[in-house]
C-alpha cells in the first residue's frame, strides 16, 4: 500500500487579490523547530483587512464550527478572535463550544441547518468513523473531509497523587507489579480518556502496552468528558487520565496528581487533533472551505510565534472559551511543565501548530490517517480487513489537496507545502517503528494487541 504519492510541482499563478490577502510568509523551509529560547521562526502576522478578489470570494460567509476546551482548539479560536477568518471573506464564523466529544458527533450529524455544526475540531479517526457510520445514530453514513491537522503535542497522562513514588513514568517496567497487585485486590487501576477508540484512548493504551501492561486485561478504562477529568481525579474515582492541556497540568497546580508522561515524550511531533467538516458542506462551498483553511493556517503561524503565546493564553482562558486560569495555559504553551516530580523546559515539547522538527504540522499527511486506522485494528476497534481497504477510505476522507490549494492561494512558500502524502517511517519512544508502506509489519512487532496478525 503506497502512501508515497508524489505530486507534480506545477506553477501556480497567484492573483493580485490573493496576493493582497496573503501577508503570512515563513522564514526558511519546513523542519525548523522553535529555537531554544522559545521564539519560533515565524514573522509577525498582519491582520489588516484585505479585499478578497472575486475569483476567491467564498460562496457563503457563514459557518458553524465546534470545539472542545483544550489547546488543540486554539487555531479555530484565534482565527476567529484575530480576524483571520474575516480577512479571507468568512465574516460570520461561529466557534461553538461542545459539551463533550459525543455532543460534537451528534451536532455534526444534524449539521448547522438542524442546529448543530458544520465541522470543527476532531480526535482521529472520528471523521473516518462518522463517514463509515460506525459511531453515528442508526449507523448512518455521514461523509466527512479531513482538511488540516490542528496541532502536535499538548497532551499528557496524569496520575493521582496516591501513586507518587511507585515508578509510574514514561517507562513502566518498575511499576508493572503495582497494576497486578491492584487487580488482585479487586481495585483495578482506573484510567480515563475523553472518547473511546480515538487519540486519547490510543495514547494511554500505547503507553501501558509499551510497559508490558495489557490495557484490556490489567486496567479499567472509561470515558470521562474533558472538563470533568480534574473533578473526577479529585474525588478519587480514577487513577489516571489522558487528555489535552490545560487539564493534565491543572492537577499539578491543584496538588491532586502528577504527570507521568507527555505525549511529546512518547512520539515526538506526533499527529494530534484535526480540522474536518461535513463533505456536503465542503462540496457545496469549496471556496469558503479554502477561505476557512487560510484563516486556520494564519492562526497556526501566529500561534507558533512564541511572542504571541501570552496573548493566546489570555484569549483562550477567557470565560467565553476555556474558562480557566491563564497561568495553567501559559507555562505549557512555552514548553514549561511542572510534572509534579520533575520539570520539563523545552520549547520543542510545547504544543506546536504550524511547523515542528519533522516539517509541517498543519498539512494532513495520509500516512498519519493510516496509523490511526492501524491502531484501531490493533485494539479490535476495526476489523483486520480495514487495512485492505484503508487506502480507499483515506483517499475518500482526507482532502489534503484542498489544503494545498488553499496554501498556494494564500502565498505560502513552496518549500512549506509537502510534496508527499506520507511523512515516512515513524519511531516511538519504545523503539517500535511504523512504516506506512507496511502497516502489517507494525502490528506484528507489537507484543500486546487484540488483532490476530
Amino acid at each position: 500500500m503506497s502512501f508515497l504519492n508524489q505530486f507534480s510541482r506545477r506553477k501556480f499563478l497567484v492573483t493580485a487579490g490573493a496576493s493582497a490577502v496573503s501577508s503570512v510568509l515563513l522564514k526558511g523551509c519546513l523542519g525548523n523547530p522553535p529555537d531554544s529560547s522559545g521564539t519560533s521562526q515565524v514573522q509577525q502576522v498582519t491582520t489588516t483587512n484585505a479585499t478578497v478578489s472575486p475569483e476567491l470570494a467564498p460562496e457563503t460567509t457563514t459557518v458553524k464550527l465546534g470545539y472542545l476546551p483544550i489547546v488543540e482548539a486554539a487555531p479555530l479560536v484565534i482565527a476567529k478572535e484575530k480576524g483571520f477568518f474575516a480577512k479571507y471573506g468568512m465574516t460570520d464564523v461561529e466557534v461553538a463550544k461542545q459539551a463533550n466529544w459525543g455532543s460534537a458527533r451528534d451536532n455534526v450529524e444534524i449539521g448547522s441547518a438542524g442546529g448543530g455544526i458544520d465541522g470543527g475540531q476532531w480526535q482521529m479517526p472520528m471523521p473516518h468513523l462518522i463517514t463509515e457510520g460506525r459511531i453515528t445514530k442508526g449507523n448512518q453514513k455521514i461523509p466527512m473531509y479531513v482538511l488540516a491537522q490542528l496541532n502536535t503535542h499538548g497532551n499528557g497522562i496524569a496520575i493521582a497523587n496516591k501513586h507518587q513514588g511507585k515508578g509510574i513514568g514514561l517507562e513502566l517496567a518498575g511499576a508493572k507489579s503495582l497494576f497486578g497487585q491492584l487487580k488482585s485486590a479487586g481495585t483495578d487501576f482506573t484510567a480515563a480518556y475523553t472518547f473511546p477508540q480515538v487519540n486519547q484512548d490510543f495514547w494511554i493504551r500505547y503507553w501501558l502496552a509499551a510497559g508490558g501492561i495489557n490495557p484490556d486485561a490489567e486496567v479499567k478504562l472509561l470515558t470521562v468528558p474533558t472538563a470533568q477529568t480534574v473533578a473526577n481525579m479529585k474525588t478519587g474515582t480514577m487513577d489516571a487520565f489522558s487528555t489535552g492541556d490545560p487539564w493534565p497540568y491543572r492537577i499539578v497546580k491543584d496538588d491532586i496528581g502528577f504527570m507521568a508522561v507527555l505525549t511529546a515524550e512518547m512520539w515526538k511531533n506526533h499527529p494530534e487533533e484535526y480540522f474536518a467538516m461535513r463533505a456536503d458542506w465542503v462540496d457545496k462551498n469549496p471556496k469558503a472551505t479554502k477561505a476557512i483553511l487560510k484563516g486556520i493556517m494564519e492562526a497556526q503561524q501566529w500561534l507558533d510565534n512564541f511572542d504571541n503565546r501570552q496573548e493566546a493564553a489570555k484569549i483562550l482562558a477567557g470565560r467565553n472559551y476555556f474558562n480557566v486560569p491563564e497561568d495553567v495555559l501559559l507555562e505549557p504553551f512555552q514548553g514549561k511543565y511542572n510534572m509534579g516530580d520533575r520539570t520539563v523546559d523545552d520549547s520543542s515539547m510545547a504544543v506546536l501548530y504550524w511547523k515542528d522538527e519533522k516539517g509541517s504540522v498543519s498539512y494532513p499527511y495520509k500516512s498519519h490517517d493510516l496509523w490511526f486506522l492501524t491502531e484501531s485494528v490493533r485494539w479490535g476497534f476495526l476489523p483486520p480487513d480495514t487495512l485492505t481497504n484503508a487506502k480507499a477510505l483515506i483517499d475518500k476522507v482526507n482532502r489534503e489537496d484542498l489544503w494545498k490549494e488553499a496554501a498556494k492561494e494564500a502565498g505560502i512558500a513552496a518549500a512549506d507545502i509537502p510534496t508527499s502524502t506520507s511523512r515516512g517511517v515513524e519511531t516511538f519512544f519504545d523503539g517500535i517503528k511504523f512504516d506506512p508502506e507496511n502497516p502489517t509489519a507494525y502490528l506484528k512487532s507489537l507484543k500486546i494487541k487484540k488483532a490476530n496478525v
